[in-house]
């Protein structure tokens, strides 16, 4: 089940790297915790991003879903030798030059698309200590989409996907709702008990900003 859009001939190039990717996939030994709803749409948010392999165990553990996601990437990658590879690969180019900012951007192409599986690493970067960016949260609002949280853990070569979240009118509540998820996998894990106090954070802010706006 690819999430590409229109089905386009993928470079010999790209087909050998997915094939190695999948290779070492099974032969590091990783396993899977849980099946990615079969739904046509959806954000993948995905944590922590610990290490630069998690992107190659990612992709092992979605060839084995038969899905095959998207990824969005500066649209300078995607230019000459370089273009055929990363659309085959599932990237998006994002032009942050446009007027049009990342997330209609990206909202507009899950409207184009009658699949699309598009992955996030929540916490933006490696050196998080467990904070979620809200990028993934806005996409999927603007898209219309759920929220698909996505755990992995290296120690016990393990990579787990929960259920379909619908993003509701509160980021706070939806991040409280994936933070229980995560606890739920991995209840010792610091970045996820990080992610719980973060939805303190929020909850606060939300509840501060109603006050104001309610006379």
């Amino acid at each position: 089940m690819s999430s590409n859009g229109p089905r386009r001939k993928r470079s010999i190039l790209s087909r050998i790297v997915r094939r190695v990717i999948v290779a070492i996939y099974h032969w590091k030994g990783w396993k899977l915790d849980g099946h990615l709803p079969d739904i046509p749409k959806y954000v993948v948010a995905g944590a922590p991003h610990s290490s630069n392999w998690d992107f190659v165990f990612f992709i092992g553990a979605t060839a084995e879903e038969g899905v095959e996601p998207n990824f969005m990437g500066k649209h300078t990658l995607f230019r000459g030798i370089l273009k055929s590879f990363m659309l085959d690969m599932g990237g998006i180019p994002i032009d942050r030059t446009k007027r049009t900012n990342m997330v209609d951007q990206i909202a507009a192409e899950f409207d184009r698309r009658e699949r699309l599986a598009l992955v996030i690493a929540a916490e933006g970067t490696r050196r998080s200590k467990g904070e979620w960016k809200s990028g993934f949260y806005n996409i999927a609002r603007a898209a219309n989409v759920p929220i698909v949280p996505v755990w992995v853990c290296n120690e016990r070569k393990l990579l787990g996907f929960g259920p379909a979240i619908e993003p509701t009118g509160s980021y706070a509540q939806t991040l409280l709702e994936i933070a229980r998820f995560m606890r739920s996998k991995l209840p010792d894990y610091a970045r996820f008990k990080v992610l719980e106090q973060q939805f303190l954070v929020f909850h606060l802010q939300e509840v501060q900003l109603q006050q104001v706006v309610v006379p």
